[in-house]
Formats: structure tokens, C-alpha cells, sequence
């Protein structure tokens, strides 16, 4: 017979089953009520969980229409108040109970939310989950394995193991020996790519080489781990320069050497010129890594994965799935072409990967990342990529990818619109009103940022803000609208079009009127220069 298993903390015994006592798990607050046995695992996990998973649906399903666009109207004052009226207080002296606590904080933060599920919600690398990767981490956080032993992750470990050898391969077809390590993200995985290289540098402290379109978390990289300020190399058109790289490794000349490119801006969603960059890397013996955070996923698409090509030339690749990948956050991933490389994060703890539990046979974790207790955030990646293998991710990294570019034409066909001069990157499109032309590169900057500012506060649209090169070479404001819905048609994107010019003609009135009451001249009164003029 089977050992008896050992009763849930907080549920009754059996003897008092038997007896009556206690024979349902108390829904009121209070002290009986706190020792309820409401555990999301074991036995009676889900059958705690079904109702309060059916609030959370309900709540969420009636959000949408209570918000009534992409976010709420009435900016951070009204967001803040609305938010501490359902919340608050947030540790009262006796609870209120779950079905009640639950049903307002997710009410709050549903009604609340910026929605990357609406097609209007645009500004950032925040993807709408896919529901099947969100049912996934439900599990995952039933379950709660810890990923830093085998121990508390057994059979999560393996689907991690299994995860990270698909994305390794994807991303260094020929390597002999590709890993991958699970992170939270980005700015985690360039943090580890860093370190790895600085573990390996012999000759003096690692010299770092980005261009001027690198993620701030490059810089801050090199700062947490006590390297050189990186230098920073010139770029054109968005893209680093390969010249320019080229003289600043040959001025380091001496110097162990990291080159970080990026395969994906924020701001713009370019590609740097990988093979180039690659080939001027190997001549200076410097390593490279690249940050495709972004533009990782287009490896999916047969037709897209050639705008990567010199990726698999990289040493180390931040890839992330929180962004083209329609993950919930946290889904970050870093590549390595070499397992050897991972070496620099073995470590050992007794109570997590002691020597004798290694070599009978129990998995080693606690290497496979610099954080201790994680997430089992491979799960919801594994549950994706099962459910729909890589010619559906890839079919759906190409509807973004074609959206974009057919949003793209539509602004620039727009009368009132200008697209950025560069053209539609992976998924980002840069644009501002034609108004703002017509002003002072200030004055233009400041009515691109009032109409963004405007549309949050009315609720209408969520749209972002990148510096970028204009095609007189000065830098101007740009509007950004970065696409990563799966399902949105570029028809569900032109209402965007309308706001904005909209949302500029109040901040122009707003800009002549402030002008006006200064004695200034406005855009329209006959004493303002030329290029201060708007055309009749």
C-alpha cells in the first residue's frame, strides 16, 4: 500500500471529517478563515482555484468596455484615484476575503490597464499574451516550481532543458554545442552576456564597442559589473556604422574586446549590418554579442529569418518572448554558441547542487542563471511552441511584420502625415503630424509630444516617442507606433491616423494661444517667420 500522505496545512483531518467539523473550507475572513487549506497545489488545488479563476475572467471580460479604449481616460491623478478607492487599504487589519480582495484589485488593474490587446495600444515592445501561454503560467504558478534544483523542479527542469536546446539550435544552426539560459528578460540576458565575456577577458578590463542605438541596459551592464564606460560608435540611418566600428576597435587595439550590435532598436526597430559587423569583430579579435531582443523571433519565418544572417556568428544573443513572441512578461532568453561559455556561473550550495546529489545523478540548476529562485517561465514558451510549432509562430511574426509595412503606406499617403524617412523598421513605424514641419524644430518637437500626451490623457490611444534622424540629418520627435498584435488588420490601425492629426490640430491652437497671450507670434499671425508660417 502507498504511504498515507500527509494532510494539507489548514485541512481538516480526517477525524473531524468524520465527525462534521469543519466539513467546508470557511470563505469569511478571520482567523478560521486564514487556515482554510486554500492552496493552489495538491489535490484540492484546483477545485480552490476554479472560482476564483471564474472572478478574475469576469472581472477582466467586463474591463475592456468599463475602460472604453486602450487605457483609461483622465491621466495618472484619475488612474491613482480610481485605483485607491477599490484598494485601499491594501493591508487592512482583518482581511475582507479572497472572493472580495480578488474581485477589486483585479478590477482595478484591469480597469486600469494600458491594453496591448487593443489595436490602439502601439507605444512599446509590449506584446497582447497569446491565451494559451497565459493558461500555461497559470500552472506554473500552481505548481511554483523553483528552478535552482532538481529537487523542487523535476520535471519543470527537463522542459526548461528541452526549451532552452530548441532556441540555442535555432540561433546557432551549426555551433557544436549551443545552450541557452532562461532570464527575465533583455536587460538581464545582455547582463549575463556581458559578465561571460568579462570572465574570459585576459589582459586588462573588457573594452565594450555598441553603437548609438544600443538599449541603455548595455550601459548599464558595463556600470553593475565595474567595466569601462562602453564606447560608443557612430550610427547612419539608424544602423551602426561598420567604418566607425572599425576605427574604434582598431583604437582599443590591445584591449580584450566585447562588440555588442543590436538586431532590433527600440526606437526604430533596425538591424545593424550583422555579416559586416561580424567580419570587422573577427579581424580585431574582438567576441561579439548581439542584442536581438526584438528581431530574435523573425528566425521563425523561413522568409524573414535572412534579415538575421550574421547572427549565428555571434558568440552570445539576447532573444526575448515577451515581445514578438506574445508571452507574458517575464520571457527573456540569452544563447550562447558554446555551453562551454557558461562555465564563469557554476556554483555550489550544499542545500541546492551538493557534489555527492551531482554525481548520483540529480540534475545540476543553480548554474543556469545568476538569480537563485526563478520562475518556471520555459513552461508557457514550451506550451507556445508545441501548440503551434515554428510555421505558426513565424506566420505570426510575418502578419506584424506585413501590418507595419501596409500602416507604413498609409501614413505616408496620409496628407497630413510624414513618415520617418527611413521607412518602416521590423515592426515599428516613426511618423508626426505634418503641422509640426511647418515649426521651429522646437516648437514641431513640442506638438508631437503635446498630441502623444493628449492621447493618453483622453484614453483614446497609446502611442510612443522616439528622437530619430530626420532626412536633412537633424534630429527631430517622432510619433512611434510599434505593432505586436497577432490579429490586428491594418484597417483596425488607421483610426490612429485621425486622432493624431486631430489630437495636433488642439495642440497647435493650444501652442498659438500660449504664444498669443506672450505678445509672441503665432503660426498663423503675420508678424511669425516664414518657416513659423502653416501653409493656407
Amino acid at each position: 500500500m502507498p504511504p498515507a500522505s500527509l494532510p494539507t496545512p489548514g485541512e481538516p483531518s480526517e477525524e473531524r471529517r468524520a465527525s462534521g467539523a469543519h466539513a467546508a473550507t470557511p470563505s469569511s475572513p478571520g482567523p478560521e478563515g486564514v487556515r482554510g487549506g486554500l492552496v493552489a497545489g495538491g489535490a484540492r488545488g484546483p477545485e480552490h482555484l476554479r472560482p476564483l479563476t471564474a472572478i478574475v475572467l469576469d472581472a477582466l471580460a467586463d474591463a475592456a468596455p468599463a475602460r472604453g479604449g486602450p487605457l483609461p481616460a483622465g491621466g495618472p491623478e484619475a488612474v491613482a484615484r480610481s485605483a485607491r478607492a477599490l484598494c485601499s487599504p491594501v493591508l487592512p487589519e482583518e482581511g475582507v476575503g479572497p472572493e472580495a480582495a480578488l474581485g477589486d484589485i483585479v478590477r482595478a488593474v484591469a480597469e486600469g490597464a494600458a491594453d496591448p490587446a487593443d489595436p490602439a495600444c502601439v507605444a512599446h515592445l509590449h506584446c497582447p499574451p497569446l491565451a494559451v501561454a497565459v493558461a500555461a503560467d497559470l500552472a506554473g504558478a500552481a505548481l511554483n516550481p523553483s528552478m535552482d534544483s532538481w529537487d523542487q523542479a523535476p520535471a519543470a527542469g527537463v522542459i526548461e532543458e528541452l526549451t532552452t536546446a530548441a532556441l540555442a539550435r535555432l540561433v546557432h544552426p551549426t555551433a557544436p554545442a549551443p545552450d541557452a539560459l532562461i532570464t527575465s528578460g533583455g536587460t538581464e540576458s545582455n547582463l549575463v552576456a556581458l559578465l561571460l565575456a568579462r570572465e574570459r577577458a585576459r589582459g586588462g578590463p573588457l573594452r565594450v564597442v555598441t553603437g548609438a542605438n544600443a538599449h541603455h541596459s548595455v550601459h548599464r551592464a558595463a556600470w553593475v559589473l565595474g567595466l569601462p564606460a562602453p564606447t560608443v560608435v557612430a550610427c547612419s540611418r539608424g544602423r551602426m556604422d561598420p567604418a566607425a566600428l572599425d576605427r574604434a576597435l582598431t583604437g582599443l587595439a590591445g584591449s580584450p574586446l566585447l562588440v555588442v550590435a543590436t538586431a532590433g532598436t527600440t526606437d526604430e526597430g533596425r538591424i545593424d549590418p550583422l555579416p559586416e559587423i561580424a567580419r570587422i569583430a573577427e579581424r580585431h579579435t574582438a567576441r561579439l554579442h548581439v542584442d536581438a531582443a526584438y528581431g530574435g523571433p523573425l528566425l521563425f519565418s523561413e522568409r524573414l529569418a535572412p534579415r538575421l544572417t550574421g547572427l549565428e556568428r555571434a558568440a552570445t544573443v539576447t532573444f526575448d518572448l515577451h515581445k514578438l513572441g506574445w508571452q507574458p512578461v517575464a520571457a527573456g532568453v540569452l544563447t550562447v554558441a558554446d555551453t562551454e561559455l557558461l562555465a564563469p556561473l557554476s556554483l555550489r550550495a550544499d542545500y541546492l547542487n551538493a557534489d555527492d546529489d551531482t554525481e548520483a545523478g540529480l540534475p545540476d540548476l543553480l548554474g543556469r542563471s545568476i538569480r537563485t529562485t526563478r520562475r518556471p517561465d520555459a513552461l508557457k514558451m514550451a506550451v507556445t511552441f508545441r501548440a503551434l510549432g515554428r510555421r505558426g509562430l513565424g506566420a505570426l511574426v510575418e502578419h506584424c511584420v506585413r501590418t507595419a509595412h501596409a500602416f507604413g503606406r498609409a501614413v505616408d499617403a496620409h496628407p497630413r502625415l510624414r513618415l520617418h524617412p527611413g521607412g518602416t523598421g521590423i515592426s515599428t513605424v516613426l511618423f508626426r503630424p505634418a503641422v509640426a514641419d511647418a515649426l521651429s524644430d522646437e516648437a514641431g518637437d513640442a506638438v508631437v509630444a503635446a498630441v502623444r500626451r493628449a492621447l493618453l490623457t483622453e484614453g483614446r490611444a497609446v502611442l510612443g516617442r522616439a528622437v530619430a534622424e530626420d532626412g536633412d540629418g537633424r534630429s527631430r520627435l517622432w510619433l512611434k507606433a510599434t505593432l505586436l498584435h497577432p490579429n490586428a488588420a491594418t484597417a483596425d490601425l488607421l483610426p490612429l491616423l485621425d486622432l493624431v492629426t486631430a489630437a495636433a490640430d488642439r495642440a497647435l491652437s493650444a501652442w498659438d494661444a500660449d504664444r498669443g497671450a506672450s505678445g509672441a507670434p503665432t503660426a498663423e499671425g503675420a508678424g511669425a517667420p516664414e518657416t513659423e508660417r502653416l501653409p493656407s
